[in-house]
């Protein structure tokens, strides 16, 4: 178990014109979250290598990229040479996996497999042993600043338990809607990592507010221990 919840502010609500101001307002978060959508597997087009390369100019913080596509298998690599520290890749979209998994870790790169909201987290049994963190969507990908879906909070546990059934301990990272209001019982559900856009980048005090959401998460998380 971590002993602190880790904060994953997403650029997908940082002002683009101005994304290394906005970068340095989050300098004390623990990753930066790149939502790498390619208008196929979602319905938007957002972020490429080039971004994730220019984040890496820009920040020491760690890049957790999320890759929202078709095809993570041909691409992970382009995210790879751009600078990632973490990648997770959709269960949904990835036709080999394992492997997939084990090259991004061969590169000395963390990976994690991401489940959208409508699917289950029985499907990882196979795959949790080789897995560095589980991405759980709280929201139908594509869009920030959607409502939380409350049906999340069983598939943490769920996800938890499955954990513990196989004496591993990945990250338990959750994204979408996430924010003060309701990171305490997120994180008392089993979440250990979560990913805040709108909830950081819309407040008037990015910095502080990271610092209340890791602070509730992690009151959250001890809770969860007993």
């Amino acid at each position: 178990m971590h002993d602190s919840v880790l904060v994953s502010p997403s650029i997908l609500s940082a002002d683009m014109a101005h994304l290394a101001d906005d970068l340095d307002k989050i300098a004390g978060a623990d990753y930066i979250h790149i939502d790498v959508m390619d208008g196929h597997f979602t319905k938007n087009l957002t972020f490429g290598a080039g971004i994730v390369g220019a984040c890496k100019r820009s920040t020491d913080v760690p890049l957790d990229v999320h890759m929202m596509v078709t095809n993570p298998d041909d691409t992970v690599d382009w995210y790879i040479d751009a600078g990632a520290d973490l990648i997770t890749i959709h269960f949904e979209a990835s036709t080999h996996l394992h492997g997939t998994l084990k090259h991004i870790q061969s590169r000395g790169v963390k990976a994690g497999v991401v489940l959208n909201p409508a699917t289950p987290v029985s499907l990882l049994e196979n795959i949790i042993e080789d897995v560095d963190a589980v991405l759980l969507m709280s929201v139908n990908p594509g869009f920030g600043g959607q409502s939380f879906i409350e049906g999340t909070f069983a598939k943490i546990r769920e996800l938890r338990a499955l954990c513990e059934r196989h004496g591993v301990s990945p990250l338990i990272e959750v994204d979408g809607g996430v924010s003060r209001k309701n990171v305490e019982a997120v994180c008392a559900a089993g979440a250990n990592m979560v990913v805040a856009g709108s909830a950081v980048f819309g407040a008037d005090d990015p910095a502080s507010e990271i610092d209340v959401i890791r602070e509730l998460g992690t009151r959250g998380l001890a809770s969860a221990r007993g």
